[in-house]
């Protein structure tokens, strides 16, 4: 794994097969797909950013790179994907092997260019939509979180208030008088001219006979953008004093009803205004929602309490009365949002469904943040929203108005891209006829994107027939090129380009080669990925019974084995752990959805979906660590087996990290024996694992939610649903003092003996 970590640390590239297969058919038997889990942005601190625009090759666009071959006489570069000879321009007449521009040295595969005079002169604009159909006690903790989220705000960004619950209330901060909003109903969809028309967009400058309204060059006036959107530092006061004033939805809700909330119109209405007055800003809607959607074209169930809110079963069996209409709605705004240039975030935070399968569309087609807890008391809101504005050392890097393009060798085309991005709709050679994701176009709108953004990137081999061995010796290189363009932090627009070489091999002594070069962990995240998306997407899709197949057919074809004997089959180190990965995939919330509402699975998709390979793989199978008076804290099996009474273990599994106290030492720790003087040795194992976690929480985004248990307390199931059962109610033979799992699942052992079997036929 070590080198492939390397290779990540360079490029921010992490790929299943690091040597690839070379025709159509080797790549269809590799089961695994030629795949990129590529972070956009990811910071290095040696990699150089260029005062200058790149150099293009005039046929097919791609920056010249390390892998062009150059001619220094006669100033000429050969282009490695598409062959074409370029001339260097005049102010490239010094270069020569040993002055070379840093573009071609060899190890600046990834680096980026800053156009000087190109940074845009909007400063990032944040849209606030806070849902006031909620309790009192929601209602401040809400208006705390977001009276310090404003305080953090950089002083030169642009900010605007919508408040909703049965009607859709668009305050103005400009008018520092009293307090005034416009208000619009909230089970219609509000139309932009309609919108603008009754917020008095045209009262001083008449309104243009013709042509699309954008912004203060194109037919508004800045005096009246000014009246929605201030810049922090001028309109603290005014919000602060309108957020304290803020009550909780007035209308009164009758007992047998749920409370009425218009979240749809009030997004729409937030979308319209920021596309009149700021299009093509780094512009951010924030979402505040507590609880699910009843009016309007989004809303998830109505208003009755009789109705349940839709199940993964109503979704199965399409009886989810509101849930396709919802969807398409949400759509429209993904384009329209999309078009715009603007990211939706989400913060849902209620014990109720809010609605966020439905949202999901928009807010991962714009690349936007999002966070799920239970109230806006919790730590995991509280942090996360901190953590958004944070300006030290653990901020997000938040970038926007990003597009991604990709380029490769003529053998090689994109099937698409899982993960948040929409597509340009770019057509061309490189395109694909299967789509995976965002598909049939080789650019992408990345509207939003931060330093820990990952693509995942589908690719297809083409080449039909193997050349003679000669030629296949001479040319075996693949060549990819990613660039992103996109307005950084600062306010200025980059450019970030990475180009990889990968080796292809075919024929039949490729297959050492092909074990060799393959990433289990990357290859596990791509799986997850695209079980995720099937899931999604195909009617009658079975998830576990695509991964066994999937399984099984690599387990065949680079196993070492007899024919049916179960007992000679081995895998390589390289392969070893994928089975393993696979099996807990199996059996994670990606594709165990019963327990889970439609929502957190949406959710725990959408962050599968954006992350890199290391989270995503703590999230497909936990790390274990375990702390006690007999060793240093050591990596533990995720297994039953790892609980003693006598010993702590912190579990990690992303979403949640547990603290696990064996009953000995809950029953030490109630006792209060780590408060007296000579237990001190008791008192620091206690606090081990409680800094380890911390160190974790600060680091992750969102937020993970701490859980501290005690062996048979009721939320030890946080940390006994990810163990492997190897010791349930039926087996024979507990050990005194473990633990056993009330479970009929399988576990590896016997998961791992069927799979042998299978492989070996």
């Amino acid at each position: 794994m070590a080198e492939f970590m390397e290779l990540e640390g360079q490029d921010g590239v992490r790929m299943a097969w690091n040597v690839v297969p070379g025709t159509k058919q080797e790549a269809s038997n590799c089961v695994v797909p030629v795949s990129a889990i590529y972070t956009l942005i990811k910071p290095f601190p040696s990699m150089p950013v260029l005062p200058y625009a790149p150099l293009r090759c005039r046929n097919c666009c791609s920056v010249l790179n390390p892998f062009s071959i150059v001619d220094f006489a006669a100033k000429i570069w050969i282009c490695p994907f598409c062959f074409q000879r370029n001339h260097f321009p005049p102010h490239y007449a010094s270069i020569s092997d040993e002055n070379l521009p840093a573009e071609l040295f060899p190890q600046y595969t990834t680096i980026e260019y800053q156009s000087p005079g190109e940074a845009s002169s909007l400063p990032p604009v944040f849209m606030f939509v806070v849902d006031t159909s909620i309790i009192e006690e929601e209602m401040a903790f809400l208006k705390s979180a977001l009276s310090q989220a404003i305080g953090l705000l950089p002083d030169n960004s642009l900010v605007g208030l919508i408040t909703f619950g049965t009607l859709v209330h668009v305050h103005e901060l400009g008018f520092s008088t009293i307090p005034k909003t416009y208000v619009f109903k909230g089970s219609k969809d509000v139309s932009k001219d309609q919108l603008l028309e009754q917020m008095n967009f045209f009262l001083n400058k008449p309104k243009p006979p013709i042509g699309v309204i954008a912004g203060a060059r194109d037919g508004l006036s800045s005096e009246s953008i000014a009246r929605f959107l201030l810049p922090a530092s001028d309109c603290e006061f005014a919000l602060n004093s309108v957020l304290e004033e803020l009550q909780k939805d007035p209308w009164p809700t009758p007992v047998d009803q749920r409370a009425s909330r218009c979240t749809s119109t009030a997004l729409s209405v937030a979308s319209s205004l920021l596309g009149a007055c700021v299009p093509g800003s780094g512009a951010r809607i924030m979402a505040f929602i507590g609880g699910p959607s009843t009016e309007g074209p989004g809303a998830i169930v109505s208003k009755n309490l009789s109705e349940p809110i839709r199940s993964h079963k109503d979704l199965d069996k399409d009886s989810a009365l509101h849930y396709h209409k919802a969807v398409k709605f949400y759509e429209m705004l993904a384009k329209q949002l999309v078009h715009q240039g603007h990211v939706l975030d989400l913060f849902a935070c209620a014990l109720d469904q809010v609605g966020v399968a439905e949202l999901k569309v928009a807010v991962e087609r714009t690349g936007g943040l999002v966070v799920l807890a239970e109230s806006f008391g919790h730590s995991v809101f509280k942090d996360s929203l901190r953590r958004v504005f944070q300006s030290e050392d653990k901020d997000l890097g938040l970038s926007s108005n990003g597009i991604f393009e990709i380029n490769c060798s003529k053998d090689i085309k994109v099937q698409g891209i899982l993960g948040p991005c929409a597509s340009l709709e770019k057509k061309g050679p490189l395109c694909s006829d299967t789509i995976v994701g965002q598909g049939s176009t080789s650019a992408w709108k990345m509207c939003g994107l931060d330093q820990a953004t990952s693509l995942c990137l589908i690719f297809e081999i083409v080449k039909k027939d193997i050349p003679d061995a000669t030629v296949q010796s001479a040319n075996n290189q693949f060549y990819f090129q990613f660039l992103t363009y996109y307005q950084h932090s600062t306010g200025e627009m980059r450019l970030r380009v990475t180009t990889l070489s990968r080796r292809w091999v075919a024929g039949p002594g490729s297959i050492q080669d092909l074990i060799a070069g393959f990433d289990q962990e990357a290859a596990a995240v791509v799986m997850a990925r695209l079980v995720s998306f099937k899931m999604e997407i195909e009617a009658e899709f079975d998830p576990i019974r695509w991964v066994d197949k999937a399984l099984i057919h690599i387990c065949s074809r680079f196993g070492n084995y007899q024919k049916e004997s179960p007992s000679s089959f081995s895998l390589s180190p390289r392969f070893s752990i994928f089975p393993q990965f696979m099996f807990h995939l199996r059996r994670s919330q990606f594709v165990q959805v019963f327990n889970n509402s439609p929502d957190e699975t949406a959710y725990f998709r959408m962050i599968l979906n954006r992350e890199n390979v290391a989270n995503s793989v703590v999230m497909i199978q936990p790390s274990l660590i375990s702390y006690s008076f007999q060793s240093v804290p050591e990596p533990a099996l995720l297994d039953v087996a790892a609980i003693a009474v006598d010993r702590i273990l912190l579990l990690d599994s992303y979403f949640t990290i547990v603290i696990f106290h064996g009953s000995t030492i809950a029953q030490w720790r109630k006792a209060g024996y780590h408060n007296q003087p000579e237990h001190q040795a008791f008192a620091q194992l206690l606090q081990a694992p409680r800094d380890d976690a911390d160190t974790i929480i600060k680091e992750r985004f969102p937020v993970p939610r701490l859980v501290i248990c005690d062996q048979h307390g009721s939320q030890a199931r946080f940390l006994l649903v990810k163990l492997n059962p190897s010791a349930t109610y039926n087996s024979d033979g507990h050990r005194p003092g473990g633990d056993i799992i009330f479970t009929d699942d399988v576990s590896f052992e016997v998961f791992l003996d069927h799979l042998q079997r299978l492989a070996v036929q």
